[in-house]
């Protein structure tokens, strides 16, 4: 595996390959003290983060490496209007290994397309978050000591959460998983989501109450309504609070239930949930350090300086409608398009997954 863009990018084996090996770093993280000096991270941040950007450049300094920051757009080239394209292959000429974060749909898939060394997607847009999904991954098993026979309830912006996509991605190809989709009609699951919990045939249920699918559940992952993707303020303030959990709706959760959270939250947890043993959203933000350790040596150990087409066809005169598509902001990259497996006239942009007619 050149890059990591799609959870899907990683087989279940690999996946629970990743879990060990950080597992692994903590029980004894003195053993890859050393695992990567000389190696280099560049850590491309075109959009505002804590958690995410520290958590890598913690990673590598933790296996002797070094970080290459770019923690702004703002202080960096594509200010110039400098293309995708062209900052991974230079940066690619500066670092072992990239971390790329950006607003626009398919930029990591772009950047990896041109850069000589492995980039990892750190969240493009609304599209695609995995080393969030590989957090809760290895959340969900240090707290349940398993990935199957498990009943998850979803929460909140699941439309355009990028860590929802990717962790209900992830957790359709374990045996046994159950899924509650709980959000107003306006922030249902998407489309295409939906059908690819519906090729592993996972039951779904969809509800709009907290209330009614909280006792059912062996892990809530909860998320906040995030305003910087809504284009509509009255949209986005008309259901911003739609659900907060309290102490008070704790007590409807089973005993051994978890609470996990992308972060950073607003107001849709109270701080007087903190204090309870079934809230493990910190628990899960430390365990973000120990899987990307895992991700980087996997990544660095397999690289092999091929870059990575984006896959697809192009179709002239097609565009993606997506207007935070990568293919719309960026002259030079023409539509590329995957057919559907639907039955239907419906094939989907290469770069961000949405359906095009």
């Amino acid at each position: 595996m050149s890059s990591l863009i799609d959870i899907l990018d990683l087989s279940t084996a690999e996946l629970d390959e990743l879990v060990h090996t950080a597992l692994d770093i903590a029980h004894d993280p003195s053993k890859y003290a050393d695992a990567c000096r000389g190696k280099k991270i560049a850590t491309l941040f075109f959009e505002p983060s804590t958690r995410t950007r520290l958590s890598f450049e913690a990673a590598m300094y933790e296996l002797g490496g070094s970080v290459l920051s770019v923690p702004s757009g703002a202080i960096s080239s594509t200010s110039k209007g400098e293309s995708i394209s062209d900052t991974a292959r230079i940066v690619s000429l500066y670092a072992d290994i990239i971390a790329l974060r950006h607003p626009l749909e398919g930029a990591a898939a772009v950047a990896a397309s041109k850069s000589a060394v492995p980039v990892i997607n750190a969240g493009d847009g609304g599209h695609f978050h995995p080393t969030q999904t590989l957090t809760d991954l290895l959340t969900i098993y240090r707290e349940k000591g398993t990935f199957e026979n498990l009943t998850i309830g979803l929460c909140g912006d699941l439309k355009y959460g990028r860590t929802v996509h990717s962790l209900v991605t992830a957790m359709s190809r374990y045996a046994g998983t159950r899924f509650v989709l709980i959000s107003p009609e306006e922030l249902r699951l998407p489309e295409q989501i939906m059908t690819e919990i519906e090729r592993y045939h996972v039951p779904v249920e969809t509800t709009s109450s907290l209330d009614e699918a909280l006792p059912k559940l062996d892990v809530l992952y909860m998320t906040r309504i995030q305003r910087e993707r809504f284009d509509d303020v009255a949209a986005y303030e008309r259901l911003k609070d739609s659900y907060i959990l309290t102490p008070e709706k704790m007590q409807f959760a089973k005993p051994d239930c978890r609470v996990l959270h992308p972060l950073p939250r607003v107001n849709e947890i109270s701080t007087l949930v903190d204090d309870d043993p079934r809230a493990a959203y910190f628990r899960q933000a430390g365990n973000g350090k120990l899987i990307r350790m895992a991700l980087i040596l996997k990544l660095l150990c397999e690289a092999d300086g091929k870059t990575k087409p984006v896959p697809g066809v192009p179709m002239p005169g097609k565009r993606c409608p997506n207007l935070r598509c990568v293919s719309n902001v960026e002259p030079e990259l023409q539509g590329l398009f995957r057919e559907s497996t639907e039955k239907d006239d419906v094939c989907r942009c290469a770069f961000c997954d949405t359906a095009v007619k």
